[in-house]
């Protein structure tokens, strides 16, 4: 991954030692509550508490009302955020807001690009793992509640005694590209009929990222794409996949011809440069915290002026 697209990702900066060893203390948290030095991050209905409309919010352990879940997510290495380096953060999920339900909230598609990246790391790492445990309240061996343990990175099931363990959902996007080096958007089913973005899709079992990225172009475009070029990787926790981006080429022995597959994909439209730049007005691209955006950006020469932020 070239430094240059790193630097398109927002959520995939941090400044976190996730500090997995102290997981296994069983006394995790009664420790952390009585370190004076530990901050706690609110997680209310998705959303995070702000200090300001680009900085989280962290609070001391007695100002944030009670929780459902806790999660302990490291020591702070960032040198340039108010605390300081080797502040333990512990996300809060919250029933109720209670005395902060009048505070300033924000959700991380909108936040993403404007935060810190201590912040962008540690709210995109909580809304991973707290998504995971609202999915995995039950054990899929016995059925039984699965009870939170590890700091909030596992769920036993106390039949069993097994360990259910987070997982995460990987899922390629492609920037395709013609032999005119026009790249190819298009239109998802379940968005605004003027909006357009790369196409994305999961990858299977015993499958390779490649072959993913091959089977998936096809089937929603009918479009032939070779040599896949792994470009870097972004999580979006909405609610759990990594997101991997390539860049891909039509297979010049075909005609390149789409076929939307008129289920996900509704619309294909083929762009270069000054087409996409006329059709600004017409169109609505993907916003500048998604790796789509991303990779578009990089096809484009540079950032793309559509008035989102």
């Amino acid at each position: 991954m070239s430094q240059s697209f790193l630097a398109r990702l927002p959520l995939s900066r941090y400044e976190v030692d996730r500090d997995y060893l102290a997981r296994d203390n069983d006394n995790l948290f009664d420790d952390l509550w009585l370190d004076p030095t530990t901050r706690v991050l609110p997680i209310y209905q998705g959303t995070a508490l702000l200090s300001s409309p680009t900085s989280l919010a962290l609070l001391p352990v007695g100002a944030v009302p009670d929780s459902e879940l806790l999660v302990y997510l490291g020591r702070s290495t960032s040198t340039t955020s108010p605390e300081p380096v080797g502040t333990p953060i512990v996300a809060a999920v919250l029933s109720d807001a209670g005395h902060l339900a009048e505070s300033d909230w924000a959700s991380l598609r909108t936040l993403g690009t404007r935060l810190s990246d201590r912040d962008a790391g540690i709210l995109t790492e909580a809304l991973g793992i707290i998504n995971w445990h609202a999915s995995h309240g039950f054990s899929p061996r016995t059925g039984a509640p699965t009870i939170v343990a590890k700091g909030g990175w596992v769920r036993r099931d106390p039949v069993s005694q097994t360990e259910v363990f987070p997982r995460t959902d990987a899922a390629i996007i492609v920037g395709i590209t013609d032999a005119d080096d026009r790249m190819l958007l298009g239109s998802n089913a379940l968005w605004e009929s003027n909006r357009y973005s790369l196409l994305a899709g999961f990858v299977e079992p015993g499958e390779s990222l490649e072959a993913a990225v091959i089977r998936e172009v096809f089937e929603e475009s009918g479009v032939h794409v070779v040599d896949p070029v792994y470009l870097g990787s972004q999580p979006w926790p909405f609610p759990a996949s990594l997101m991997l981006g390539f860049t891909a080429r039509v297979d010049t022995a075909t005609d390149g011809a789409t076929t939307p597959d008129g289920n996900e994909i509704l619309d294909l439209r083929w762009f270069s440069r000054d087409e996409l730049t006329a059709a600004l007005g017409e169109i609505l691209l993907p916003g500048p915290v998604s790796i789509a955006r991303a990779i578009i950006e990089e096809w484009y020469g540079g950032p793309i002026n559509d008035g989102q932020q």
